[in-house]
């Protein structure tokens, strides 16, 4: 599809007519573009496909810290000495109470995430009571992100009402084996391509500004949309003190607007989604809600810090976008 020195308008509006980028197109013009034409491109791409819509979501760090694994940004491994908080799987109570609070904000998802590779069984129960308490009691979407469950785990979760699975590829897989040796990038494609012939809506994106090329997001971006996935999160990485990562450059905000629209161009239908590294841009985001994000994580995020429900609610109103169908 792509050729030298077309414009990025014409890419965008070829994206809006049915064509797709694919692997193998020249893909340096979205490095070589200014970023102002880039983005409007992607605007025109979020507002054929996403229109006003903005999709909320939010997440509770359901059990936190000791975790097995060797991810270079995280500060739950139990590898990096971080000084993060860390607790035993919540009471299905306390998950419901943060749930409902949530529901009543109007955030259209609500997460349990839970540090470590995967779950233990007994932890696996516990999980399972807590989603089961919320679809009884409440309305909110559910989604879970609970690493490499089986077959059969992700069967049962689907079947208490989860619709939504997190689970990232992170980068390319060309770079993973720089961030990751204690499970593989295939390891995580398997979990993906089992929980969407489980029925579900997978959510999976990944962290730039670790140490990878422009090449490695580029690639990030196609393997995504070969994936089909509709909900791609993008962090920046906000070094963490403690990890292996803590003395990683931050990016620039264009870096990170760059990215995202990009990611809008490669993956016109699905909501790219702001995450940590919010604010790192301007106005916390919100030219990135104009520009190529369709959806945010929202209130406090984990080990990074994001922002209120009430000041995001706050942000759409003035940019005349909604979360409301």
């Amino acid at each position: 599809m792509l050729t030298k020195n077309v414009d990025v308008k014409i890419i965008a509006q070829k994206i809006i007519e049915g064509e797709r980028i694919e692997r193998g197109d020249d893909l340096e013009i979205f490095l070589n573009s200014p970023l102002d034409q880039l983005q409007e491109g992607a605007h025109q791409i979020q507002k054929f496909f996403c229109g006003n819509h903005i999709d909320f979501c939010t997440i509770i760090n359901g059990k936190s810290g000791r975790c097995g694994e060797n991810c270079k940004y995280c500060a739950q491994a139990a590898c990096h000495k971080t000084g993060v908080d860390e607790y035993d799987m919540l009471s299905k109570e306390e998950i419901l109470h943060h749930a409902l609070i949530n529901q009543n904000a109007g955030v259209n998802r609500f997460s349990i995430v839970t540090s470590g590779r995967t779950l233990s069984s007994k932890d696996f129960e516990k999980v399972l009571d807590a989603y089961k308490l919320m679809r009884e009691k409440l309305t909110i979407d559910l989604c879970a992100s609970h690493g490499l469950l089986t077959r059969e785990q992700l069967k049962r979760l689907r079947m208490t009402g989860v619709t939504s699975y997190h689970h990232n590829i992170e980068t390319s897989k060309r770079f993973f084996p720089f961030i990751c040796t204690s499970h593989t990038y295939e390891d995580r494609i398997n979990t993906i391509k089992i929980a969407q012939s489980e029925g579900f809506n997978v959510c999976s994106g990944g962290i730039i500004g670790m140490g990878e090329t422009w090449e490695d997001r580029l690639d990030m971006a196609i393997s995504l949309h070969e994936l089909n996935i509709q909900s791609i999160p993008i962090n920046a990485l906000m070094p963490i003190k403690g990890t292996a990562l803590e003395n990683q450059k931050q990016l620039s905000a264009d870096e990170i607007l760059r990215t995202i629209a990009f990611f809008r161009y490669i993956n016109p239908t699905a909501n790219i989604r702001l995450a940590a590294g919010r604010k790192l841009l301007p106005n916390n985001g919100a030219t990135a809600l104009l520009n190529g994000a369709s959806a945010s994580i929202t209130g406090d995020m984990l080990t990074t810090s994001g922002t209120t429900i009430v000041e995001d609610m706050k942000m759409l109103k003035e940019l005349g976008l909604s979360n409301q169908d």
